[in-house]
């Protein structure tokens, strides 16, 4: 099952690391390990479909939504209620190599809808990575104030000096 930290790991999938950009799931190895640990196969159909999905998710939070690809990745999934003797369950029926990548973006869509405006880019241009604001406000900005917040605040400052007359 994905949960938010699953999908905040996906989303994040992609950092900038000493301003390069950098595909940790483009090594099959971390994803597979990924994929093992969330319940899904691990096999190279699966693996395609989970990057298929993560970059979509990608994309549909910093802008549009690429309805076409989620399209592609949902089709053929549904959910039947199972009643069970204390529980009433929705298991996920679909095809197999994609059941991880629908969990992903059913994951997006379900944070989407119980924290509307809170799953967001980092505020940070230069920064690819994506935050679950928890504050009580919803005025995070940053993926991390340590790294990008700071780093961004002391530019800011550093700017407003060179522009003081007599500086």
């Amino acid at each position: 099952m994905i949960d938010e930290q699953a999908l905040l790991e996906a989303l994040n999938s992609t950092p900038v690391v000493d301003g390069r950009p950098r595909d940790l799931w483009a090594d099959d190895a971390v994803l597979r390990r990924w994929a093992q640990e969330h319940g899904g196969p691990d096999e190279a159909p699966a693996l395609d479909w989970l990057r298929t999905a993560r970059d979509a998710v990608q994309a549909a939070t910093r802008g549009p939504l690429p309805e076409t690809e989620l399209r592609r990745i949902l089709a053929g999934a549904h959910r039947v209620p199972e009643v069970g003797r204390e529980e009433l369950r929705w298991p996920l029926h679909g095809p197999p190599e994609r059941r991880l990548a629908v969990e992903l973006v059913l994951a997006w869509y379900e944070v989407r809808a119980r924290r509307p405006g809170r799953l967001r880019p980092c505020g940070n241009d230069e920064c690819r990575l994506f935050l679950l604001d928890r504050s009580r406000a919803n005025t995070a900005r940053w993926c991390s104030m340590k790294t990008c917040g700071n780093r961004l605040k002391a530019r800011r400052h550093q700017e407003r000096v060179r522009q003081e007359p007599g500086a």
